[in-house]
């Protein structure tokens, strides 16, 4: 890809993130959500927002 690091170019060679480093931070990303949805457990109101049918009066 030819404009692959041009986001970067200010940045001296050896401060640039690595592709290691996006995919550290993209785990770590996944990781925290999880954890965040683990702790939080939304799934009676994700249940009732998204699944469930509105009951007509």
């Amino acid at each position: 890809m030819a404009g692959e690091g041009a986001m970067f170019k200010f940045l001296r060679p050896r401060l640039r993130p690595q592709p290691g480093d996006i995919q550290a931070a993209a785990l770590w990303g996944v990781a925290a959500t999880t954890t965040g949805l683990w702790l939080i457990q939304p799934f009676d109101w994700l249940k009732r927002t998204f699944l469930e049918k509105p009951e007509s009066k």
